[in-house]
């Protein structure tokens, strides 16, 4: 992929690019469509990144509280469909994923330059947020735009038992 300085990495502001990529099972995904229903978090991962490992367990977390009502969660994997369902079964991810891995045209229209990138998206399509590798306080800001959505009180999305770094790169 190119370094940061010769592509545009999008932010919180920013328009997100339309995009429309096949899950596992051959559905199609349309950002536009999407957006239509609501705001959309965007989670972009390789499944050989340890960061992805350890952050897609959260993402769930956050969409079995708030998803479907509040916000559509879509991971956008950058692997072949075979090792993309491994990585979903062996995370417990349920929201569905989508396929980005020949050549990275979404990814690159996003001007990723590591994994995970998370986007919330609003539905008029400006990003909200933009997050790279894990960041517990992302995470946290998600699930309260999420949980004021649905007007309900914010759960602690991180157990007092877990033990989770501010930060880690991707």
């Amino acid at each position: 992929m190119g370094s940061q300085d010769d592509m545009t990495h999008i932010v919180a502001g920013n328009t997100a690019p339309d995009f429309s990529l096949k899950s596992l099972d051959q559905k199609e995904y349309s950002l536009r469509a999407l957006l239509e229903r609501g705001p959309v978090v965007a989670a972009f991962f390789k499944i050989s990144c340890p960061v992805c490992q350890f952050t897609f367990p959260f993402l769930e977390r956050l969409h079995q509280r708030y998803g479907s009502s509040s916000a559509t969660f879509l991971g956008i994997s950058q692997d072949d469909p075979r090792a993309t369902k491994s990585f979903a079964s062996e995370y417990g991810v349920t929201f569905p994923l989508v396929l980005d891995s020949d050549g990275y045209p979404v990814s690159n229209a996003y001007g990723l330059t590591n994994v995970p990138t998370i986007f919330l998206i609003e539905p008029d399509g400006k990003v909200k947020l933009s997050s790279m590798g894990f960041d517990k306080k992302d995470l946290e800001t998600i699930a309260a735009q999420l949980a004021e959505r649905r007007k309900i009180a914010l759960a602690p999305l991180f157990r007092p038992d877990e033990v989770v770094p501010a930060n880690k790169p991707g």
